[in-house]
């Protein structure tokens, strides 16, 4: 790439881009029909892949969703949090253990069919193609595999194009990037297990209605997080945008960790306290990571350098023709030969080369030039980083908050112990400590995690669910005097 100089640089993008609404015009693909398998248990129609991503279908669910939660609120308010009498019951018990089953036996699946894609898809930055192919591997969806061969939208012509000719003639199928063309993303499994965990989304909002049973408020953040997600998630798949690949995998092997730990708790088996702190650790941190990486697709530019085979023909100046003076009897004998055999066609032909003076040569000559590829090309796709990256942000100012919070308090804390040098905490411990009270306040409020080990207060699934909480849990781990202040550990 020494001749391309850098082979990925930062840019800024075009503000042609930031338009809204984005346009319409490039339709979500469908994954092409496989044989049937554990990992692909059935195959999506065209119709209703197209259909699911109609904007109306997540605005409609997400409306309905954000007005029942807020009406639920106010009738659990009424009744001063009076548990429902339906989560009295073992049969809600019994679902609530099975729904968190459920999610985090899907969302395993979703991970590996994941996983599986993208090592597929993704180029090892110390191959032949660099770090630029790596970057290629991540920006573009469709194609050919291989630095430059990607196919992508052309927003301004309206139609796909390839900086790549060969790759563009090899890559479509009917006016549309080949669904069968392996190699890329989308097709090795964004499109299929995107999809689904996109729909996915309207089922985990039973979160929230299983807090609600037990007579519990919904917070406000929780149902902007369910809203939310299910509007990023259709913005991801309808527009095809490259990030969306990380919230589908990173987030599914989250929620396969977490509603695991809601399943084992309910049934009594203790969690290590590092365990939970890690798992807490990661649902903030997607947040946090997840909104700087989506939003860096914008300001990377790369270097693919593209090889073009063509044709040329050039004028040759024939052989010049033996003197008529030479062997004048033979060349008569040879004339009347040639004449016998094929007419007068090729003595008329040799004719007409002489007269022009010249013959046609084809010539095939190959030319490298290097394209600049900036990762996001379309409106669309910027659409729906951006509204990724906003959907984030209060949840990112919201751990903020709470770390600050939590800081500034055990810092004053420590002050006051001044005359106690052996007991102060230095910056670096209460930083920790306050981001784990951080985490653990964004948890609360967006998850609500302690409300969805068991069915109810009091209730038993088989005789062996476990009425506590992740708080309670976590209090046995914390041992406190009887004025109910925390013990300091030898």
């Amino acid at each position: 790439m020494a001749a391309s100089g850098l082979s990925i640089m930062g840019s800024l993008p075009d503000a042609s881009l930031f338009s809204f609404p984005p346009s319409g015009e490039l339709a979500p693909l469908p994954p092409a029909p496989t044989p049937l398998s554990i990992m692909r248990p059935f195959n999506i129609p065209g119709n209703i892949f197209a259909a699911a991503l109609d904007p109306r279908v997540p605005l409609t669910i997400a409306t309905l969703y954000a007005v029942s939660a807020k009406a639920l609120n106010k009738y659990n308010r009424s009744r001063n949090k009076q548990p429902w009498a339906i989560s009295q019951t073992r049969p809600f018990a019994v679902f609530v253990v099975l729904h968190n089953v459920f999610l985090a036996v899907y969302s395993a699946w979703t991970f590996w069919g994941m996983l599986g894609g993208m090592r597929r898809s993704i180029v090892n930055p110390m191959g032949p193609g660099g770090p630029a192919a790596t970057a290629d591997s991540f920006c573009r969806l469709h194609g050919p595999a291989g630095l430059g061969s990607s196919i992508y939208f052309n927003e301004t012509s309206a139609q796909w194009t390839s900086a790549d000719p060969a790759a563009l003639a090899a890559g479509m199928d009917a006016g549309s990037p080949s669904s069968t063309q392996m190699g890329r993303i989308w097709n090795e499994g964004l499109a299929y297990y995107g999809w689904i965990f996109y729909l996915s989304k309207f089922y985990e909002v039973l979160d929230t209605f299983i807090i609600l049973a037990k007579g519990k408020f919904s917070s406000t953040l929780q149902t902007y997080h369910h809203a939310g997600a299910m509007m990023c998630m259709w913005a991801g798949m309808r527009y095809m945008s490259a990030p969306i690949w990380m919230f589908v995998l990173v987030n599914s092997f989250i929620h396969a960790l977490m509603y695991t730990y809601y399943t084992l708790t309910a049934f009594s088996i203790k969690i290590p306290m590092g365990i939970k702190r890690t798992l807490t650790t990661m649902q903030i941190t997607q947040f946090l990571v997840g909104a700087s990486y989506a939003m860096a697709h914008s300001f990377v530019t790369y270097i693919a350098p593209v090889t073009v085979t063509s044709v040329t023909s050039a004028s040759v100046d024939p052989p010049a023709a033996p003197a008529d003076s030479v062997m004048p009897t033979a060349s008569g004998a040879l004339d009347s030969l040639r004449k016998f055999i094929f007419g007068t066609v090729a003595k008329d032909t040799a004719a007409a080369v002489a007269a022009t003076g010249s013959v046609k040569e084809a010539t095939i000559t190959t030319e490298t030039t290097y394209v600049a590829q900036p990762c996001i090309g379309t409106s669309s796709e910027t659409f729906a980083i951006w509204l990724n990256v906003l959907y984030l942000a209060p949840l990112t100012y919201l751990f903020v908050s709470f770390f600050i919070a939590s800081y500034v308090k055990r810092s004053n804390a420590a002050q006051k112990m001044k005359g106690k040098a052996n007991r102060r905490e230095s910056n670096v411990t209460l930083a920790e400590k306050a981001g784990w009270d951080a985490a653990r306040g964004v948890e609360r409020e967006v998850y609500g995690g302690e409300n969805m080990v068991n069915g109810h207060a009091n209730g038993h699934v088989n005789g062996h669910v476990n009425v506590s909480t992740s708080a309670i849990i976590e209090d046995e781990h914390t041992p406190k005097k009887a004025n109910g202040r925390t013990k300091r550990r030898a």
